[in-house]
């Protein structure tokens, strides 16, 4: 009789112990749909910046740099 009710309550704390995995899995995973949500509108607007820019962007004048006290 006893050895029965160990049982039940192992398999008791098993179902909760699962049940806490499964709501932190779907926490996780909206977590990870919400990040890359976010990795693809800074993807685009990276994108929206770059076309922006004018031809030859990275080859600026050493001259360009120079603070304006100079």
């Amino acid at each position: 009789m006893e050895h029965t009710q160990a049982l039940e309550r192992r398999i008791e704390e098993l179902e909760i112990k699962a049940s806490f995995t499964d709501d932190l899995l779907d926490q996780l995973n909206l977590t990870i749909f919400r990040q890359q949500e976010q990795i693809d509108r800074l993807v685009q607007h990276l994108a929206q910046l770059r076309q922006q820019m004018p031809e030859g962007g990275g080859t600026r004048s050493p001259r360009d740099e120079l603070p304006p006290h100079y």
